[in-house]
């Protein structure tokens, strides 16, 4: 365990600097966007207000009040997610490739430590894992922030306030990243944390097998989400349902378990029998 923790430590460094860049990155985007939709919504009330001498009760009836999801749909904000996103998941690739091509190939001094092998692919995909829950509590953290400057912009009469949950309910995108129940988030990004699972193993199989590689780490992929999605696709080409919904939840969470448990097994084989650096 404090091989595999110092390995985790390890992992977590090397990205930092570029972590931080991220960290850095939302919140200007995200400030940027608050700023930007509230200074067009008091434009749009100005001119028509004061350019159109209509009243507060005309505007308000034309355009209705500004919340805070308005700003959730600004291209600034979701640029900072977005951007988020892409990285974490090329980042997935890279932390496995940077050591093999490194100037001195480091996956070389990796795979030689002391420990058992499957300690590195763990402390990666943890890494990995901790990285994305670091971002979800950064939003979390900026969303109140965020609605005191949009508080501060927008007059009393102009605006609806939001809880920060109302927010994640309306909003297209966010709730898919803050799903409503404890029970539900956690099942999303366990599922999050199986497909890295298996895609390092599909990289591993690529490592060991070059050429072939490719082909068994796709094959691979395919084989794993096949068995996830078994449920769903049994009543899907059969046209009937076998599993009332709570029963196919629990089968689903099952199945993720076991492809997690496939995938590091596998993994575990590569790493000590069939690795090549």
């Amino acid at each position: 365990m404090n091989k595999y923790l110092k390995l985790l430590n390890f992992e977590l460094n090397r990205f930092f600097k570029i972590y931080l860049v991220l960290i850095v990155l939302t919140v200007v985007l995200q400030m940027i966007a608050v700023i930007v939709e509230c200074r067009q919504y008091l434009k749009q009330a100005n001119e028509m207000i004061y350019g159109m001498n209509a009243s507060k009760e005309q505007f308000l009836a034309n355009f209705g009040q500004m919340s805070f999801v308005h700003v959730t749909t600004n291209g600034w904000f979701m640029w900072s997610i977005a951007i988020c996103a892409v990285t974490l998941i090329i980042y997935v690739f890279f932390i496995w490739y940077r050591d093999w091509f490194a100037r001195n190939t480091f996956i070389y001094r990796l795979l030689t430590l002391p420990t058992d092998r499957i300690n590195v692919y763990l402390a990666k995909a943890t890494a990995i894992f901790l990285m994305v829950l670091g971002l979800i509590s950064l939003q979390l953290i900026l969303f109140p922030v965020e609605q005191g400057i949009f508080r501060a912009m927008i007059p009393d009469d102009f605006r609806k306030d939001l809880s920060t949950s109302d927010i994640i309910t309306y909003s297209k995108y966010l709730n898919v990243l803050f799903p409503g129940t404890l029970i539900e988030f956690v099942t999303l990004y366990a599922v999050g944390l199986m497909l890295v699972f298996t895609v390092f193993t599909a990289i591993l199989f690529e490592r060991c097998y070059r050429i072939k590689g490719i082909f068994f780490g796709f094959g691979y992929c395919a084989l794993a989400i096949a068995i996830f999605l078994s449920p769903v696709l049994i009543e899907l080409f059969t046209g009937k349902e076998y599993l009332y919904p709570i029963e196919k939840f629990f089968a689903e969470v099952a199945l993720c378990f076991l492809v997690a448990g496939m995938s590091i097994s596998v993994s575990r084989f590569l790493l000590n029998y069939k690795i090549r650096v």
